[in-house]
């Protein structure tokens, strides 16, 4: 069997989720639409939505886009590491447009939210880390195919319909971090969402193309930087008998900027609870992280919000400040009134070297805080808070919701209908939430 035809027949099996599985799928979904919502007016969605208006009555596929690109127009949205994504910002979008469209329910939401999560990770364990860290978008990338196969089972296609989804989509997988701290990041969340769709149904229209093209000659592994694949890792795939979702889990964020600051955030705030120091107590700040997530934060005096979401200097002298970052801190008049703030010229960042990474699968983000009196206090952290191993809180996944939805009127009696999705026979209740 191909790669393709090996993730098909996993996602065509009958839906055999665990009780833990569905509730991490209800929360990522909760938590995606609560940042949809929040970025609804951010440029990124404003452009898309002028640049397609005249789509009436909007076409799915383009319903996927915008929602997409509002899911991770804040960059709150949360992280794969096996997908090397940001997941649920281009499934819920994508399998949302379907579903409505279809008139589906929520229990079928939440199965093929955890079926296209699933074929994420086996299509980033093909092409593994160096993938992303030769450039490509995971979100994108990775994101495009893997969802493809969720929207594909929605929309119920066969094992070969499946396969056919894949393999278009492979065709439409694109987007490089070069983009990073520009609107076109989130847009490439929206773009990776609609291609699935247009994967999908290009399928079920009989469309089909090789499929061998995520491992064979001239496909998707040779091409987009793919490295350490063995076919012993593809046998495993279908006998596995946990979900990915429970095994690694996706990670909703703490804080409103790309997830490469946020395990040097965290390492802040862990030291700030132990240790209370404050920002003027602060000489200097040294961070080492890894060598994609140096590469991610290519903006040491950021010049807007999108920059500043991608500035481990703006990131790290906001949270010495305040304790915490939110999404008020990434406005046009913030950045402009800490442009000159001496603080983030006293913050460094290096990373670790090709050869470090190349003996461990994750390497810490080590911090060292210089202090006044004559202190450094170190920290590292393996991984940020809303790991498995760290989970958000009820109360914090509660707090986040409110804190996105706060213009929205109901939004305390969707987070409680969100909460039991499966129970749901009509997802027309989250209309008020999208684009």
């Amino acid at each position: 069997m191909t790669v393709i035809e090996t993730i098909a027949a996993w996602c065509a099996r009958e839906p055999r989720f665990s009780a833990t599985a569905r509730r991490l799928a209800r929360e990522a979904i909760t938590d995606t639409l609560a940042c949809l919502y929040a970025g609804r007016d951010d440029f990124s969605v404003l452009a898309v939505r002028e640049a397609w208006a005249s789509y009436t009555p909007r076409p799915t596929a383009i319903a996927a886009l915008l929602n997409g690109t509002a899911a991770h127009a804040i960059d709150y949205d949360d992280n794969f590491g096996p997908g090397m994504s940001h997941a649920s910002a281009v499934l819920v979008p994508a399998l949302l447009a379907v579903a409505l469209e279809e008139d589906r329910d929520g229990e079928t939401l939440v199965n093929a939210w955890l079926v296209g999560l699933q074929a994420q990770a086996f299509v980033g364990e093909l092409v593994s880390q160096s993938h992303y860290t030769a450039g490509w978008h995971g979100t994108s990338t990775v994101g495009c195919i893997g969802t493809a196969a969720g929207v594909a089972w929605l929309k119920g296609l066969d094992e070969a319909g499946i396969a056919r989804s894949l393999s278009v989509a492979v065709s439409l997988a694109s987007g490089v971090k070069g983009q990073f701290g520009t609107p076109l990041k989130p847009f490439h969340a929206g773009m990776a969402a609609r291609n699935a769709v247009d994967a999908a149904t290009l399928a079920a229209c009989g469309m089909s193309g090789r499929l061998d093209i995520l491992e064979g000659e001239m496909g998707f592994y040779q091409l987009f930087a793919g490295s350490r694949f063995t076919p012993e890792k593809m046998q495993r795939w279908l006998t596995g008998t946990q979900h990915v979702v429970e095994t690694v889990g996706v990670m909703p964020k703490k804080h409103p900027c790309c997830g490469s600051t946020h395990r040097v955030l965290d390492v802040i705030a862990d030291l700030q609870q132990e240790t209370h120091f404050t920002a003027d107590d602060v000489v200097s700040v040294k961070c080492k992280v890894g060598i994609s997530n140096f590469r991610n934060l290519a903006y040491t005096a950021p010049e807007d919000e999108m920059q500043a979401r991608f500035s481990m200097n703006y990131c790290v002298m906001r949270m010495l400040e305040s304790g915490s970052l939110s999404v008020a801190d990434f406005t046009p008049a913030r950045v402009r009134e800490q442009a000159a703030n001496p603080l983030m010229s006293r913050i460094t960042m290096e990373s670790w070297r090709e050869d470090e990474e190349a003996q461990a699968d994750n390497l810490p983000h080590q911090v060292a805080i210089v202090l006044k009196d004559g202190r450094t206090l170190r920290h590292q952290r393996l991984s940020a808070k809303g790991s498995l191993a760290e989970p958000f809180s009820a109360d914090e996944r509660a707090q986040k919701f409110a804190d996105c939805c706060k213009t929205l009127p109901e939004s305390a009696a969707l987070f409680q209908r969100l909460g039991q999705l499966e129970n749901e026979r009509s997802l027309d209740f989250l209309r008020s939430m999208i684009i």
